[in-house]
């Protein structure tokens, strides 16, 4: 049972963000530690926008070179390079967005499935969340109606869901992927977070919450 239902803890963020997927661990260890104490939204951000056109080879190695600088940085996080040679990478991240919520509209309860399914399709599987095509197969192994989900995939409706997350995301203050913002009665706070160390978060909202 939640104990502060006036309280939320947004988490904003990108499928196809690598420093998203840095966090997993620290951010499940999060959740679990307030899973009783308030309620966890996802949000999602937006990180790169609809593009067909395939990356350019300094972009290529910019990213490829954000990875190994994780794998430095946050010890235990895991990237299949093959990605850079196996796909066409494009700077295109809003098909995935929309998959989180195409999902969320036939099964609400697989929303956190799709994000991590999409993630280890990119990170550690070397397939591209970009395409459609792979989307429609994530969809399919969680389950998921595949005619449905691929009208949902593009349709307007979803787009504009997308839309009105982004928005909020940015009025609240998110300040990159991944973000979190605390609201409460007082209003929206920004919660600095260390990817190594939950308490860095935990020991920020203990006493913002027990102040509501």
């Amino acid at each position: 049972m939640i104990q502060n239902n006036q309280a939320t803890l947004y988490y904003v963020h990108d499928p196809m963000c690598s420093w998203c997927w840095a966090f997993v661990p620290t951010w499940k260890k999060i959740q679990d530690a307030l899973k009783d104490e308030l309620e966890i939204r996802y949000l999602l951000g937006g990180l790169a926008p609809d593009s067909a056109q395939l990356m350019p080879p300094e972009m290529q190695n910019a990213i490829s070179g954000y990875w190994k600088t994780i794998e430095q940085r946050v010890p235990g996080t895991k990237f299949n390079h093959d990605f850079w040679t196996k796909c066409k990478p494009r700077r295109s991240t809003y098909p995935s967005c929309r998959a989180v919520i195409a999902a969320r509209k036939q099964k609400p309860e697989l929303e956190k499935m799709m994000i991590r399914a999409i993630e280890e399709a990119y990170y550690l599987e070397a397939r591209n969340p970009s395409d459609d095509s792979v989307l429609t197969e994530i969809a399919v192994t969680l389950g998921l109606d595949a005619d449905q989900f691929t009208k949902d995939l593009n349709s307007a409706e979803t787009q504009q869901e997308f839309d009105a997350e982004m928005d909020f995301g940015a009025r609240m203050g998110a300040q990159g992927f991944p973000s979190l913002i605390l609201r409460t009665p007082e209003g929206y706070r920004y919660i600095p977070l260390d990817y190594h160390q939950p308490e860095v978060v935990l020991d920020q909202l203990k006493p913002l919450l027990a102040a509501i």
